[in-house]
């Protein structure tokens, strides 16, 4: 929360521009142990030049329902029920597909890389070593823009140029353990965008970098997307990169998105508990406590049915009834909605932490 959050104002989306609808998704690994339920039911839209960030603790599901975009699914997996609704634009028509109904197959030869694609957390083992960069690089727009490889190979040049390549020339022809791990963040990205998709999803996209590096990648990928006019999903669990990207927050837990909302409103009016939690959890110079805060308790164990809220044990405003009953989703505004039975009319007046309002406003006097 130390960070100056720049891009927090209030937006509206019309609905006219949704590139991608994630409705009700449920998806199931079956295991040695047991059906384990990854995701219990996903929802959210993705608009045009839009971008979303999905945020939560490790296991909360995030990279699941990304993957099932791309159709990046394991032998033990499931999809149980619901639809990913991709929307866009051939020959001059527009067309609506759902993903979930396409074999992985069918996913590679006509939407990976041509309409949807991806930047992994780590660099090194997103390349294939025993290739040069310019092999990795012309594949794609060999395959779905049918071109030439003298083509490709110009067309490589360019785009490793756009993101901040010093000599595309020479850099075409190394392998990827001759460059930096910001460089081939770089490589990486210059792949995803080489056949103009609609949409990038970027999956912890700065993890492995130095610090000095991520912000640089930031920069280039939000770049990247206001030349392009492209849709970005962010996966992260750094509420600090949220802060510099996103135009629109998913905050997940145990497979459901628990609380969605503008970057302003998940900054500013946080209404979630586990929200609260996260915001808290994220160091603050201007801090009074000896200690970093941690949300107490664990994750559940989606192993086992769940019954009520699944966050009501580490949740210190839990109310009887969130460990009866899962709670609805609130519609607080057009774009803030919030699954907590603290909502509920009935249900006792809780205040955010005192802490946490202490930092919002002193993030608000920051940007002014």
């Amino acid at each position: 929360m130390s960070q100056k959050v720049n891009n927090l104002s209030q937006v509206e989306w019309s609905k006219d521009d949704v590139v991608l609808d994630v409705r009700d998704v449920h998806i199931s690994f079956t295991t040695s142990a047991g059906t384990l339920n990854a995701i219990r039911g996903v929802n959210f839209t993705l608009h045009k030049g839009e971008t979303v960030a999905i945020v939560g603790e490790s296991g909360s599901g995030k990279s699941v329902t990304v993957k099932s975009v791309m159709g990046i699914r394991s032998s033990n997996q499931r999809i149980n029920h619901g639809e990913i609704l991709y929307t866009y634009e051939e020959n001059g028509e527009k067309k609506t597909v759902d993903l979930l109904k396409f074999s992985k197959r069918e996913m590679i030869a006509n939407y990976n890389g041509k309409h949807i694609a991806m930047v992994f957390q780590d660099p090194m083992t997103a390349l294939n070593p025993l290739l040069t960069i310019g092999a990795q690089v012309i594949e794609g727009m060999m395959l779905h823009l049918n071109m030439s490889k003298e083509e490709a190979w110009k067309k490589g040049e360019e785009l490793l140029a756009e993101v901040g390549i010093p000599n595309p020339a020479l850099t075409m022809k190394n392998y990827p353990h001759q460059l930096s791990g910001g460089m081939r963040q770089r490589i990486v990205i210059a792949i995803a965008i080489a056949c103009n998709p609609d949409i990038l999803i970027c999956d912890e996209p700065t993890t492995a970098l130095d610090v000095t590096i991520q912000a640089r990648i930031l920069d280039l990928i939000k770049k990247i997307q206001k030349d392009r006019n492209i849709s970005v999903i962010y996966i992260t669990h750094d509420l600090g990169v949220v802060a510099k990207v996103a135009d629109y927050v998913c905050v997940m837990y145990a497979g459901k998105i628990v609380e969605r909302g503008t970057a302003y409103e998940m900054y500013y009016e946080p209404r979630h508990p586990y929200t609260w939690g996260l915001l808290l959890a994220m160091p603050d110079l201007n801090t009074t406590d000896a200690r970093l805060y941690a949300i107490p308790g664990t994750p559940p164990n989606l192993l086992r049915k769940i019954v009520g809220d699944a966050f009501a044990p580490r949740n210190r405003y839990a109310l009887n009834i969130d460990y009866e009953e899962e709670p609805p989703v609130y519609e607080l505004s057009k774009t803030h909605m919030v699954s907590s039975w603290l909502e509920h009319k009935d249900a006792p007046e809780v205040e955010m932490p005192m802490e946490l309002q202490k930092r919002i406003d002193r993030m608000k006097k920051e940007v002014g």
